[in-house]
């Protein structure tokens, strides 16, 4: 007989009052972060929008810190690598709706950032034989051309899941840039110069957005930053982010439910690859050089680590994140030839101790949802009605 066997001395009601208050009692939760998320969450909407209007005109100045030890000169200039950050940071966002909100794990997805960047060089450079237009244009044309490559690419394939889904998108990418080697139109090596860019000169007559200069391109990316950073919100809180997050939970809970999952995977994927065309667009614009050579798998591996790294499925912790991927290798230029190593190790390390990344993703996606909580959380409890005392047996039989 196990010594754990034998009569066992019964809960009293002291016993169990103090059982149910430790389960009633709020557990803490941890995080290094928490404290200030905490605070954070408890301030005004007002006050907020204060903060973040700070954080913005802070963001806005970047270029011009360029003091030890956030400067990355003399190694590399230091606004065009604030607008290396921003670019990787926005491609990061995009991600970051396929992988974070949707649960889609997506190795390709550096063929949306290829797809728009060619979009950009054939419509604008001199050596491509296609038609021109103004280079402002090539943004909405290169956000619809990777959309359609998007459903294209989705469609067929989203009836897989898992490991499945993300050898397919593999070799997804492999494809465009192995179509970007052997079709002519498209130069291989070679390339297109002379990409376009945005109009305006300055009073010495060089072009303002020039590919010297890195603060005009640094200002415009971080402008759509903002715009793509609000929209990404609204469907984050919307039935379309509610509808993502179920998928990645549980697709076939979600299904089951009533949720139309393929739907609503095909459009993140189109969604995902409308930002990654307009990433794409603008860096093919700044560096003025587009060939296939920039578009290979180490690349797409960077981006999806820029997303877990910061937080999937937070777009605050995808926008740091990506931000970090592009900062390490131009700050730390003795070792930029080993970042993939470095990623990797610390990608190691923080699924040991911070699994979900440096900025979890938020639980609650409702509207107004940190209201609703407050008001349920300060709601009276209506208390059950206390018991009624049993029938005495010997009245109940007299009568």
């Amino acid at each position: 007989m196990s010594t754990n066997d034998g009569p066992r001395v019964l809960p009293d009601a002291r016993s169990e009052q103090a059982f149910d208050k430790a389960e009633a009692a709020p557990k803490k939760r941890g995080g290094f972060f928490q404290p200030l998320r905490d605070r954070w969450n408890g301030l005004p909407r007002a006050v907020q929008w204060l903060w973040m209007l700070i954080v913005v005109a802070i963001a806005f100045a970047l270029p011009y810190l360029n003091f030890f030890p956030l400067t990355t000169e003399p190694g590399n200039d230091w606004p065009l690598a604030c607008f290396a950050m921003a670019v990787y940071a926005l491609i990061a966002v995009g991600l970051n709706v396929v992988v974070g909100y949707a649960g889609l794990l997506d190795l390709g997805y550096v063929a949306f950032f290829a797809v728009g960047s060619y979009t950009a060089a054939m419509l604008t450079s001199p050596d491509s034989p296609f038609t021109h237009i103004p280079y402002l244009w090539t943004i909405p044309v290169a956000m619809a051309v990777t959309m359609t490559f998007g459903v294209i690419l989705g469609v067929p394939t989203l009836r897989l899941r898992g490991d499945y889904l993300a050898i397919v998108t593999l070799g997804f990418g492999e494809i465009v840039r192995i179509l970007a080697t052997i079709i002519p139109a498209m130069k291989g090596q070679v390339g297109f110069q002379n990409v376009g860019h945005p109009p305006g000169n300055d009073a010495s007559g060089v072009p303002i957005f020039s590919n010297s200069n890195g603060i005009p391109w640094y200002w415009l990316t971080l402008v759509v930053i903002i715009i793509v950073l609000l929209l990404v919100g609204n469907l984050e809180r919307s039935r379309v982010g509610r509808a993502w997050i179920a998928i990645r939970e549980d697709e076939d809970a979600a299904e089951i439910m009533g949720v139309p999952t393929f739907k609503y995977k095909v459009w993140a994927f189109a969604i995902g690859a409308s930002v990654g065309g307009l990433s794409g667009a603008l860096f093919a614009g700044q560096v003025g050089f587009v060939n296939n050579q920039k578009f290979d798998v180490q690349t797409s591996i960077l981006f999806l680590a820029a997303v877990v790294l910061g937080g999937s499925g937070n777009k605050v912790g995808a926008l740091l994140g990506g931000a970090i991927v592009a900062y390490i290798p131009l700050r730390f230029t003795a070792i930029a030839d080993y970042k993939y190593l470095i990623f990797g190790v610390a990608l190691v390390l923080l699924m040991i101790y911070r699994s979900k990344g440096l900025i979890p993703a938020k639980q609650r996606l409702l509207a107004y949802g940190r209201h609703a909580f407050e008001y349920l959380k300060a709601k009276p409890v209506a208390s059950a009605p206390p018991p009624q005392p049993a029938a005495d047996a010997s009245k109940g039989g007299a009568a």
